[in-house]
């Protein structure tokens, strides 16, 4: 079993506390109050803008035949997610530009950032955002929520793009020759941050 195999076993029962996380669930149904919905978009984005710097730094560090890749994962970020989150913003009229990040946010991008100082540990780190969003999108889709702003942010995980970037993402992984115990302690702590970043910070 490849070492992103792996972690993605032990990661599945995190994935499910997720889908039954209340936000989760309430994204799913599309009854998601739009205040909590708004303050957790703008704690995303704020999240995203550090992630770029995280692929960024890996760039800097990657074998050629994955700097492309790396590119590509920024490039994605920044102009497909962040635009993703710059529509539904003005839908929920989310202050982006005016956002805080709030512990849990400055908690998991500190994390990120501290653990691409090497290239193997950064991409343990990084893998559950990567892996976790398309899994749940996956899922999600199977029964898309009929609000539209929510279905928006559903199809957008579950897009075969997305899957492929994290498929790109686990093969650099596993190219890496890791130490899989030091993977684990990363990717795991990576899912709890996941799972955390669900309890939004108070909506005002």
């Amino acid at each position: 079993m490849s070492l992103s195999a792996h972690l993605e076993r032990i990661g599945l029962p995190i994935v499910e506390q997720q889908l039954a996380h209340p936000t989760v669930a309430g994204i799913a149904r599309g009854d998601l109050p739009a205040p909590v919905f708004r303050s957790w978009l703008e704690q995303d984005y704020l999240f995203l803008l550090e992630y770029v710097r995280v692929f960024a730094r890996l760039a800097w560090q990657a074998p050629p035949a994955h700097l492309g890749d790396l590119v590509d994962l920024a490039h994605a970020t920044y102009h497909d997610e962040l635009t993703l989150h710059r529509s539904l913003a003005a839908e929920f009229g989310a202050d982006l530009d005016g956002a805080v990040k709030g512990p849990v946010c400055e908690a998991y991008t500190t994390f990120l950032l501290d653990s691409a100082a090497s290239y193997a540990e950064g991409l343990a780190a990084l893998y559950p955002c990567m892996w976790g969003y398309s899994t749940l999108g996956a899922i999600l889709a199977r029964e898309l929520p009929v609000e539209p702003r929510y279905r928006r942010w559903v199809e957008t995980y579950a897009d075969p793009g997305f899957a492929a970037l994290t498929r790109r993402c686990g093969r650099m992984l596993d190219e890496t020759g890791a130490d899989q115990a030091r993977s684990e302690v990363l990717f795991l702590e990576g899912m709890r941050y996941e799972l955390a970043f669900w309890d939004v910070p108070e909506v005002q």
